[in-house]
């Protein structure tokens, strides 16, 4: 059940959807699909890591680890997913924009072959701003987790930073 009594509904989105809510492409798309979407309420995405990822190649060669940074970046693309795809259908975002993270923290290595869940659960939102706790398991083991926030801007809605204004 919802927080209004109803049914929850569960969605997900395999990659073609997540191309259409997300702005990011490769190699920064670090969300390879999302298996439970409720609402704008929470999320489970999955990344599988594989030795071909271009930060292996300098992070670090003799032993590769996922970069900390981008498993927050999963975590936040989870979220900003879960966010666009609980908006109006006609909405169509072009960006979604870091606003904080805190409370980040990183258990253990993530390695090539790894599949990494990323948790959502929304703390709270105003308007186009959420607040998300999120946690990222290997194997049901924490790997890393933060406090995300993030907000969702229409490019129409920005100055131009070249003009002259």
């Amino acid at each position: 059940m919802n927080d209004t009594g109803g049914a929850t509904k569960l969605e997900s989105a395999d990659i073609l959807r997540i191309l259409k809510l997300l702005p990011h492409r490769y190699p920064l798309l670090l969300v390879d699909r999302i298996v439970e979407m409720d609402g704008d309420r929470s999320a489970v995405g999955i990344k599988n890591v594989t030795i071909n990822e271009p930060f292996f190649q300098g992070h670090f060669p003799a032993h590769p680890i996922m970069p900390g940074v981008l498993l927050i970046e999963g975590m936040a693309q989870t979220a900003g997913a879960l966010c666009v795809s609980s908006m109006d259908e006609q909405y169509e975002p072009s960006l979604v924009y870091f606003m904080a993270i805190d409370r980040a923290r990183f258990r253990r290595p993530v390695i090539p072959g790894d599949t990494v869940h990323y948790h959502l659960t929304k703390i709270r939102n105003r308007g186009r701003v959420w607040r998300f706790k999120g946690e990222a398991k290997v194997d049901g083991a924490l790997v890393a987790e933060a406090e995300v926030s993030a907000m969702i801007v229409d490019p129409d809605d920005l100055e131009d930073p070249n003009s002259a204004g």
